[in-house]
């Protein structure tokens, strides 16, 4: 293990937050910190300051709760997008990784988690109620349920589907040719967006499964 002792308190202080980072252990923290300590003053000012400005400026749009620096994020904003298709997925890294096929032209719902008992989460710990709203008040043709191929993605999907089934919306899911586990933002975009583009009925991906 690494227990260098360090120096400098102040160099101790960085190594210690940049190490809280994921993926960031210890001697990637150090590595950092002295790099930044070779750079110009200006160039960790600057990354201080840009830092800053993310935890105070950044805010989630108040329709589909992707990040935004405004109200109304760019793709509930843009007239071009289809808002009768929805798709709906984890978390704002998998908004980025669909948007990166470009072969979606609907909107988001950010559901900024996944329903999992064993972790404590539950249907109200997530952003449903917002969905519902949505749907409610807004003429919505289609959901695409675009959650990872895991356990807690399953669930989520089905009590989605479960919660808004008795409305005249078509369910569907990305086609699985993304394996079971994967997740969205590390799918590669041709595979990501043939999946969407060849999505399938969410009632038939219930039959299949029970078969």
């Amino acid at each position: 293990m690494f227990f260098e002792q360090l120096p400098s308190k102040y160099l101790e202080n960085a190594v210690a937050e940049l190490a809280k980072l994921p993926g960031v252990g210890r001697k990637t923290a150090l590595r950092l910190a002295l790099h930044l300590l070779r750079q110009n003053k200006s160039q960790s000012v600057s990354l201080g300051n840009s830092l800053i400005e993310l935890r105070e400026n950044i805010t989630y749009c108040r329709v589909c709760h992707n990040i935004s620096d405004t109200e109304i994020c760019p793709v509930c904003a843009n007239p071009a997008r289809d808002r009768s298709v929805i798709c709906v997925v984890e978390d704002i890294r998998d908004v980025m990784a669909v948007e990166r096929t470009s072969q979606f032209n609907g909107v988001y719902h950010v559901l900024g988690g996944l329903i999992s008992p064993i972790d404590g989460i539950r249907p109200d710990d997530i952003n449903l109620e917002s969905l519902r709203r949505r749907v409610t008040d807004n003429p919505v043709r289609e959901i695409i349920l675009a959650l990872s191929a895991t356990v807690e993605g399953d669930t989520t999907a089905f009590y989605i589907f479960r919660q808004l089934q008795k409305t005249d919306i078509t369910f569907s899911t990305i086609s699985r040719g993304i394996s079971i586990g994967d997740e969205l933002e590390y799918i590669d975009e041709i595979t990501l967006g043939r999946s969407i583009q060849s999505r399938v009925p969410y009632q038939q991906m219930l039959v299949s499964e029970k078969s």
